[in-house]
């Protein structure tokens, strides 16, 4: 077996009102004999994550799967390796890289946030 690195992306659909179109992508693991397996895994997780729930009994959120974006086989898993990169070409270099920061931190405060939760638990 070996190991994968996919990318699924969803949409977030919001029915009623005028909303900016929101795409999550997912960066998920997963173990396989070939990449064809991989890929086919990774859509199967895709379909049956997508679904519909309600927001405060008013604003009806559809999350729907689009495919599977990447597939990259990790060939030696150690500390530190590079799993993938990406190159941005963003109109504005500086509120690029405000909006980065923002997301570095919230991503940091979420991570101590759970930690914390997990070791009390």
């Amino acid at each position: 077996m070996n190991w994968y690195l996919v990318k699924l992306v969803f949409q977030v659909l919001r029915r009623g009102g005028n909303h900016t179109p929101q795409f999550e992508e997912q960066v998920r693991l997963i173990r396989a004999d070939e990449v064809n397996w991989a890929y086919e895994k990774a859509t199967f997780i895709g379909w049956l994550e997508q679904g519909c729930f309600l927001i405060n009994s008013e604003a009806h959120i559809e999350w729907k799967f689009i495919d599977v974006a990447e597939v990259h086989p990790i060939d030696n898993p150690e500390d530190g390796v590079l799993l993938c990169s990406s190159t941005e070409e963003p109109m504005d270099a500086v509120a690029y890289s405000q909006v980065i920061r923002q997301k570095a931190q919230r991503s940091l405060h979420i991570s101590l946030h759970k930690e914390r939760s997990d070791i009390q638990a």
